[in-house]
């Protein structure tokens, strides 16, 4: 009897440690400007703020970079055409957790800043 107990308990806290962290939520903005100037402007804007530009492939118009100070966030940005503008789609996760997705505003307002769309 014990032995069932002790199995029970330890396929109950392994199958604990399986669960999937959920995926984060994107922080979007449609922008005046093309999709190629903003991926420009946005990996400038990435940069100055201390990420390291990961990988960045300008045809997919995705950019992953990295915090090279504490706390380590790891974000994302999406640029995807939207007519004549960019929709601008930022994620970011800390230490493989996600972001709450209203702490890539400042992110959003300033890359809209360095487009000449801010208010």
């Amino acid at each position: 009897m014990m032995r069932r107990f002790v199995i029970l308990l330890t396929v109950l806290l392994l199958a604990g440690c399986v669960t999937a962290a959920p995926a984060p939520e994107p922080r979007e903005l449609t922008l005046a400007a093309t999709p190629e100037e903003t991926l420009r402007e946005a990996v400038a804007l990435l940069m100055e703020e201390g990420y390291v530009v990961r990988h960045a492939d300008a045809e997919l118009g995705r950019v992953d970079a990295a915090l090279a100070r504490w706390p380590g966030y790891q974000v994302r940005l999406q640029v995807t055409p939207e007519g004549d503008a960019a929709r601008a789609s930022f994620t970011a996760t800390r230490g493989g957790r996600p972001l709450q997705p209203h702490l890539l505003d400042p992110l959003l307002a300033a890359l809209q800043s360095r487009l000449g769309l801010g208010p």
